[in-house]
């Protein structure tokens, strides 16, 4: 699963990338977590006084393996940047640990608590994922294993797998619960809504609730015809044939504008060594263009693209393939922050592969798959079982289980689907959503019923909302700082990547 996004959030997540600090190897141990529920009457106007007199970074801090970072302050909340002590290895715990990054922002112990994973770096300044918003609650952000600085050293990336940072979540897990002691619920958009997935998969009994925004399920990764139908009908036919257009000019300008490349790697200093040379390099941004436009822009945006590529300047080319799928996305340096990413590709996860017609023979490479973005030092080995055992477990066993897609992102082409197991669990699609999709895009009926559903399982559905789910909204107001919703589509922009 490539995907060309637009890659400048990666440097804000990547910010506060502070060396471990020492700290014990023990785990902590809770409690096993209540079962799910289906209702709750927890008042959004509780008190914001704790249950415990002890100050709650303290609290905190006596977690065996938990240390502090820093703490950053924010109103209304305490927020944290924490190292959490994990094993490599979670079926071998006594062979070697790796500090693992979290990030906490506190709101009340009395408050439910929503767990965020984008599935790769942690942000280290103070947001609040749509759930969290929802329910008015805390939020625990955990940075994916393998993602540096939550990286063990040296190296086993035979431990880099979804059972193993379904483990990691777990313990993080088990280590809170004693002190935040209300319903929890899971949440993370794209590779986040696979991670937190695979968690309840992994682990049911933990969540109160999952919410799982735009994640991609690609359970037979030979079989990729479902994104093909999707590329033929998007959009209108006046949008794809501009999209087709320009992609299809930078294959056939290939020559002046791989000169202009050449002149733009040195002037950055860029370097291909893992992908092998500049031209596959060059290739692989252009084929991701139409891909990465659907994923990210919107239909009104198509008025932006060159309307005659053939009689458009090699300028207008090459800035209108920069400004959506980005040439240092396939540079060593624009790959290394998402070696963990491609290996999960190449594993477990599955890529697409598209045929893109449209573009004849001017393709020397077609989509190249997730080995050619992993150094070859790293030895990788397709597991094909990885997907069909999660998607087999969500038809028949989802309880308390939310989908929110985009129609027009090709990533939910081949979404999850719930079969005759499932309870009290919803898939819906925002109408023109892209890869940016949140229950806030929903029409009016599915918003309500999504927002009633995540607060009757976070336990803090008003007795309004109970009687009457079109009544559901957010309880904590909206905060322009906390609440950015476009911090997750931006993280990624800059090669293809869920």
């Amino acid at each position: 699963m490539r995907k060309a996004l637009r890659g400048v959030l990666s440097l804000a997540v990547l910010i506060g990338t502070v060396s471990a600090t020492g700290a014990s190897a023990g785990a902590a141990t809770a409690a096993e977590p209540a079962a799910k529920q289906s209702s709750g009457h927890t008042s959004s106007s509780e008190s914001s006084s704790e249950s415990s007199s002890e100050d709650i970074k303290d609290r905190i801090l006596a977690i065996p393996g938990m240390s502090l970072i820093e703490e950053k302050p924010y109103p209304g909340y305490r927020f944290f940047v924490l190292n959490y002590t994990q094993p490599v290895d979670h079926k071998h715990p006594s062979k070697g640990t790796f500090q693992q990054r979290i990030t906490l922002l506190h709101k009340d112990t009395t408050r439910p608590t929503v767990f965020f994973t984008s599935g790769y770096n942690v942000s280290t300044n103070p947001s609040r994922s749509e759930p969290t918003q929802i329910i008015d609650g805390n939020q625990v952000s955990l940075e994916y294993r393998f993602f540096t600085p939550s990286r063990p050293a040296p190296a086993d990336w035979s431990k880099l797998d979804i059972w193993q940072a379904a483990s990691d979540q777990h313990r993080v897990f088990k280590a809170l619960k004693k002190i935040y002691s209300k319903n929890w619920l899971t949440t993370g958009g794209s590779k986040g809504g696979m991670t937190a997935t695979y968690f309840e998969r992994f682990y049911p009994k933990d969540m109160d609730g999952v919410v799982a925004y735009v994640a991609p399920n690609d359970v037979n990764n030979k079989e990729d015809s479902a994104y093909d139908r999707f590329f033929a009908k998007v959009g209108t036919k006046e949008c794809r044939d501009r999209l087709n257009g320009v992609q299809r000019e930078a294959l056939v300008r290939r020559e002046p504008l791989e000169k202009k490349y050449k002149e733009y790697a040195a002037a950055n200093g860029l370097t291909f060594n893992t992908v092998g040379t500049l031209d596959k390099a060059y290739e692989a941004v252009v084929m991701d263009y139409v891909w990465a436009y659907w994923q990210y822009s919107l239909l009104a945006d198509c008025d932006t693209i060159p309307a005659d590529a053939p009689n458009a300047t090699d300028q207008e080319i090459w800035d209108s393939i920069d400004g959506i799928s980005g040439f240092s996305a396939y540079a060593d340096q624009g790959l290394e922050t998402y070696t963990p990413y491609y290996y999960q590709a190449g594993t477990q996860l599955g890529s697409p592969d598209i045929k893109q017609p449209w573009l004849g023979k001017l393709s020397r490479y077609g989509y190249q798959p997730p080995r050619t973005f992993v150094p070859r030092s790293i030895p990788m080995k397709f597991q094909p079982s990885a997907m069909r055992d999660v998607d087999s477990w969500v038809r028949n066993n989802a309880r308390n289980m939310l989908y929110v897609y985009g129609e027009n992102d090709p990533w939910g082409a081949e979404p999850f689907h719930l079969g005759r197991g499932a309870r009290d669990s919803y898939v819906y699609t925002v109408p023109g959503g892209n890869h940016g999709s949140k229950v806030a895009g929903l029409v009016a009926d599915e918003k309500a019923k999504a927002t009633a559903a995540i607060l009757r399982w976070a336990g803090v559905a008003p007795a309004a909302v109970e009687a009457d789910p079109a009544k559901a909204k957010p309880l904590a107001t909206f905060d322009k700082r906390l609440d950015v919703r476009d911090d997750e589509l931006e993280r990624d922009r800059g090669t293809l990547r869920p």
